[in-house]
């Protein structure tokens, strides 16, 4: 079994679009836990095992294609499955004077931090993943009623253009893996 070292293209490029047409495309459904790892053992749709050992901080996106063959008519692409993104945006408090800001800001970390909740900010924008049920969340931010901020969720393939790979692993990296999860106090 060869092991698979690089991505070869993306599904979603216009120059891969009529290669694909033409192949058997195998589906390869990567969690979220694992989509941001280097090195993982994948198996696909129809059956095949996929050994991946990619150059460390690689950035896997959905669409990824790490198996072609053209005389076989065959190929191979990564599918991302990640969970909503809860997605604050602040841009209604930019502008606002400098004591407002700060207060509404300590008063959204507060919300976000009592719930445990990891966040990343980009701007005027705050992701937080899906760490309970939706509605959990909504009512979270309801009851806060924090002036000035707006809400909603966005799926996880939305934002990832935005996020750097340390970003990701914040957000996607071990949300719904129990064994994985870890907390810390300081």
């Amino acid at each position: 079994m060869e092991v698979i070292t690089e991505i070869i293209g993306n599904a979603h490029s216009p120059e891969w679009h009529e290669k694909l047409h033409e192949a058997d495309v195998e589906a390869v459904y990567l969690d979220q836990w694992t989509a941001q790892k280097s090195r993982f053992l994948a198996k696909g749709d129809h059956g095949n095992e996929y050994p991946v050992a990619l150059k460390r901080h690689s950035q896997i996106v959905d669409g990824d294609i790490i198996y072609y063959n053209p005389e076989e008519k065959r190929a191979a692409v990564l599918r991302l499955q990640l969970s909503p993104v809860l997605v604050i945006d602040l841009e209604g408090v930019a502008s606002r004077n400098p004591d407002d800001i700060i207060r509404i800001s300590v008063e959204l970390g507060h919300a976000i931090g009592n719930q445990h909740w990891p966040a990343v900010v980009k701007g005027t924008q705050v992701y937080v993943p899906l760490t309970v049920d939706e509605k959990v969340m909504l009512s979270v931010m309801e009851t806060h009623h924090i002036e000035g901020i707006t809400f909603e969720f966005k799926q996880g393939l939305e934002v990832i253009p935005f996020l750097a790979p340390h970003e990701m692993r914040r957000l996607f990296g071990g949300a719904g893996q129990e064994s994985h999860e870890h907390h810390h106090h300081h």
